[in-house]
């Protein structure tokens, strides 16, 4: 029956390693921080040409951390990790990650390697004027600033020791907020964008122009519209109780003025009265107009 690492006293000092493919005394001195004569002694009567897949030998050295210092998280070394490029992209310094990892050679880093990273905790609580925002795949500072109307400085300012050349998926920071209007214009009114909203839609849809909504909300970017943002649309709003002696009518595919007129045993002259402001030749799927009652 094959040894275990369990099995295995190692002497003080060293800690059971099981034999990987590929290794080697060297390659796991490297890889430990150790010399190949360090893990000879610790293993007499082991021929180190002889390694076997699944033998358990003894590594001198300090063990990677069960748990890292408070105040610091576990990383696993990837391909191309420096203690420099992590203390980047982690917002730290390479002294506090070698102060985190005494014993950790940081020339001789391993793929696979678990060292202990400084933590600079996201933030509890994003500063006045600001709200948290999770990185996803592909955001910058660059394209979060376009999307919500702002400037890099600005988050760059309310994002301190955060670099922006090294976000991560799942990184909070926090992002300037650019609030809703409170109050549209005179000669405009509040509209909540949803799913698959555009400029050249809604213009279409209430009868106006990219130009003008591009007018009434200055600092919004077109290309960047999110679901429930609140931007204001020139024209008149919606009805949200018809007149009296018409009744809402939500529009449906292929629905004219000439259509519903003659559904509901009306005229088209009638249905563009109880609807002013709304362009009949650019009815949209969902819109609610007034239809008079026969």
């Amino acid at each position: 029956m094959p040894v275990t690492a369990s099995q295995v006293t190692c002497p003080p000092g060293a800690r059971p390693y099981v034999v990987q493919a590929g290794d080697t005394y060297f390659s796991l001195a490297r890889r430990f921080g150790t010399t190949v004569e360090a893990i000879m002694a610790a293993n007499p009567g082991v021929d180190p040409d002889r390694l076997r897949i699944g033998q358990v030998i003894c590594i001198p050295g300090m063990a990677p951390p069960d748990r890292c210092p408070p105040g610091s998280t576990p990383y696993v070394i990837r391909a191309g990790d420096t203690f420099f490029s992590l203390a980047r992209r982690f917002g730290t310094t390479v002294e506090a990650i070698m102060a985190a990892n005494p014993g950790v050679d940081p020339d001789r880093l391993q793929i696979g390697q678990v060292i202990c990273i400084p933590r600079v905790a996201p933030p509890d609580r994003c500063p006045a004027g600001t709200f948290p925002y999770v990185i996803q795949a592909g955001d910058t500072f660059f394209s979060l600033a376009r999307r919500f109307g702002t400037t890099v400085e600005a988050i760059m300012a309310a994002n301190p020791g955060v670099d922006p050349n090294r976000l991560q998926i799942g990184q909070v920071i926090c992002i300037p907020r650019v609030a809703p209007p409170d109050r549209c214009p005179a000669g405009t009114f509040p509209y909540v964008i949803q799913a698959g909203d555009t400029y050249f839609s809604l213009a279409r849809r209430f009868g106006t122009t990219v130009e003008a909504i591009m007018a009434a909300n200055p600092g919004v970017d077109p290309n960047r519209l999110q679901i429930g943002q609140v931007i204001c649309i020139p024209g008149m709003r919606p009805p949200d109780r018809c007149p009296m002696g018409t009744m809402p009518y939500t529009v449906q595919a292929g629905d004219t003025y000439f259509r519903l007129a003659q559904r509901f045993g009306t005229t088209v002259e009638a249905i563009a009265a109880a609807n002013p402001g709304v362009n009949p030749n650019n009815l949209q799927i969902g819109q609610v107009i007034c239809i008079p009652r026969s």
